[in-house]
């Protein structure tokens, strides 16, 4: 796959919905009723963070949900790249990016999303062909200000901001005009995963999927 191939993936992921939820999940078993429930409220782009044990079998449960797209965050060996492929992520995302990680990616057909901080990483990434990026950690590296500022020079790149981006700052950084979508946990806090209070997942996530009009 070349990166201009899994940008048009990537960026198909991001349009699906304003919000793509980022989870930390620690128990496997409460995975797929997660997926369903921010599936139900209108969040179909899930992100699975590689930073538990159970989080490849969490990839593969809520592979399983019908309307759901599940993708493996945390990225950060080849490793990684072929596991996640294997669980059945349909795309992946990195905090950074380097020649390895994103030749795993491209050699294993996965769209990613690799990570950007600065207009050097952002113009590094675009020589290789990757138009759409995550701008991480958002908020640490000036916020929905210093993404905007990187709109005129590199109009051509599209973002998926993460990192400390909330319902109270997600619309700072989807009003600009090179925000696809953002990234954010907020949307399945853990104490209502522990209780497994799905309803109330589904009302989050409808609040951020309406977060689009």
């Amino acid at each position: 796959m070349t990166p201009s191939e899994a940008c048009i993936q990537t960026e198909e992921i991001c349009r699906l919905a304003p919000v793509i939820p980022v989870l930390v999940i620690h128990d496997a078993s409460k995975a797929r009723p997660l997926a369903e429930a921010l599936v139900a409220g209108g969040l179909p782009a899930l992100e699975v963070t590689l930073r538990t044990p159970a989080a490849l079998d969490a990839i593969r449960e809520m592979a399983k949900v019908q309307g759901g797209v599940v993708g493996a965050g945390t990225l950060l060996t080849p490793a990684d790249v072929v596991k996640a492929k294997v669980a059945g992520a349909l795309f992946g995302v990195s905090p950074g990016a380097t020649d390895t990680i994103l030749d795993a990616c491209e050699g294993s057909d996965l769209p990613l999303l690799p990570g950007a901080a600065t207009a050097t990483e952002t113009m590094r990434l675009l020589e290789r062909g990757y138009t759409v990026q995550k701008f991480f950690p958002a908020e640490a590296s000036g916020g929905a200000k210093a993404l905007g500022a990187l709109s005129s020079p590199l109009p051509q790149v599209r973002f998926c901001p993460t990192g400390g981006v909330s319902l109270a700052n997600a619309r700072d950084y989807l009003s600009l005009p090179n925000t696809l979508c953002v990234g954010g946990s907020w949307v399945a806090p853990a104490d209502l995963v522990e209780k497994g209070d799905w309803a109330a997942i589904t009302e989050l996530a409808a609040e951020a999927a309406a977060l689009a009009g």
